[in-house]
């Protein structure tokens, strides 16, 4: 007789054939029963349904079914039949069963439901066996699918930028060193400052807030590439918006304007929320039941929708006109707050927001310098419940202008040379921008702590796992 391999839960569900062996291995939820027969709810991952596996007392070992408990890993093998119950296209009748490993009720912490997130993130080895987190990441992965798949089939290049850089691409500072030399008594130069000409790279080296400059030179040579990688900030934040170690997706498009950048990024946000409406609804559905019971709607409301393209003075003067007590007073020059952000969005206009033209001092220094010598060609993608959701801007392309703004911020020229090599050999137009990952799966999973939308935080004084 061929041995049975293993079915998916998920697969098991959408079974249109009953009748048939079945193998099914994963992680009991749930056991309750009587003397008589017993009800395992099984979940392997695949979909945030379990599966019932029915199984008659009399035919099992008793001290076996007594090993059964809610964490423990079994195997099962049986037969598929139509359920009698609601809810349920179908169970298995168990025939045998293996246990891979039990768990004890005494001590599993996930014995009971109900835990809170705190609780959840102190155990972040485990929190993957929940429903939460189980749809979470089954959502991530999507996601994650989706950004490769959107630039792949519109003629982008991966290109893996470096994760230790010699460079600061946000000027932002608080960034982590990379280094090898001997804490406590690192080689010294006269003055007194360390001399990093005897580390492992010979200078000075941090971990990437960004792959953006890095992405700029390959796309002024293949024209369209993307980042996708873990980025670092060491910001002292312990706010529900900030991690130390997060994911960007980084698009450069070279002869791109801020048009062109702006369509790009509509156009892309919309795939992928469109494709999490149409792949990931089990997950969305328990989400929207569970957490937020405006999720799905807000989703559908990207997508049904014409982003409004503002600029940045305008927007000003609607903040100022509009009546509201800012926790954060506005006035044209400062950098507008989520307050503001979302309030443009979700009242004003009632519709996703691109704001364009922010003044130079508040943004970077490659960005494009506007006609005005005030404003760059800065764009943001403002959402509703979240704000920004995405930066980026038309790039500085000329030499003699990304020079004068390198010199107004007092940035070394010998630390960005090869920089500002593009522009002297074969410059071109080109644009790009940045969706923090963290904070796309936040708005599609209607979770309201980042630090619940990835694996393994990383926060101050938090690198557990």
């Amino acid at each position: 007789m061929e041995k049975l391999k293993q079915t998916k839960v998920r697969d098991l569900l959408r079974s249109k054939e009953t009748g048939n062996d079945c193998l099914v291995r994963g992680w009991v939820r749930t056991k309750r029963g009587n003397k008589n027969i017993n009800f395992i709810a099984l979940n392997d991952g695949s979909i945030i349904h379990n599966i019932q596996v029915v199984v008659e007392v009399a035919d099992f070992d008793e001290e076996l079914l007594k090993q059964i408990t809610t964490g423990a890993c079994i195997e099962v093998t049986g037969t598929l039949v139509e359920s009698p119950a609601s809810g349920q296209p179908v169970e298995i009748k168990a025939k045998e069963i293996k246990i891979f490993g039990t768990a004890d009720p005494e001590t599993y912490p996930l014995q009971k439901k109900g835990h809170s997130m705190e609780f959840l993130r102190e155990i972040a080895h485990l929190r993957p066996r929940t429903n939460t987190f189980g749809a979470v990441l089954r959502i991530r992965h999507a996601m994650a699918f989706a950004i490769h798949k959107y630039f792949n089939d519109n003629g982008f290049y991966y290109l893996h930028a470096p994760i230790i850089t010699g460079s600061d691409a946000e000027g932002a500072g608080a960034l982590f060193r990379v280094s090898i030399l001997d804490p406590k008594n690192p080689p010294l130069k006269p003055d007194g400052s360390v001399d990093f000409s005897e580390d492992f790279f010979g200078k000075e080296t941090k971990l990437t807030v960004s792959g953006q400059l890095q992405a700029e030179l390959g796309a002024l040579a293949l024209s369209l590439v993307y980042t996708f990688g873990p980025t670092f900030r060491a910001e002292n934040s312990n706010t529900p918006r900030h991690l130390a170690e997060f994911w960007m997706i980084e698009p450069e498009m070279a002869f791109y304007d801020i048009h062109d950048n702006m369509d790009l990024a509509e156009d892309f946000l919309k795939y992928l929320i469109r494709y999490a409406l149409e792949n990931c609804m089990d997950d969305l559905e328990f989400l929207n039941k569970m957490y937020d019971n405006e999720l799905i709607d807000r989703l559908r409301f990207i997508v049904e929708n014409e982003f409004v393209r503002l600029g940045y003075t305008e927007a000003i003067e609607i903040l100022k006109a509009s009546g509201q007590k800012w926790e954060f007073p506005v006035d044209w020059g400062t950098d507008l707050q989520a307050e503001h952000e979302r309030y443009l969005v979700e009242k004003h206009f009632q519709k996703p927001v691109i704001l364009t033209d922010y003044p130079k001092e508040i943004k970077a220094f490659y960005m494009k310098m506007n006609d005005d010598n005030k404003t760059v060609r800065a764009m943001d993608v403002l959402f509703p419940k979240i704000g920004e959701i995405i930066g980026g801007s038309q790039r500085e392309e000329s030499l003699e202008r990304l020079t004068n703004r390198i010199h107004e911020l007092n940035i070394p020229e010998k630390d960005v040379w090869w920089y500002l090599d593009t522009r002297k050999f074969g410059t071109a137009p080109h644009s790009g921008f940045g969706l923090g990952f963290e904070r796309l799966i936040l708005f599609v999973t209607g979770m309201s702590n980042i630090r619940d939308v990835i694996p393994f935080p990383r926060t101050p004084k938090n690198a557990e796992f």
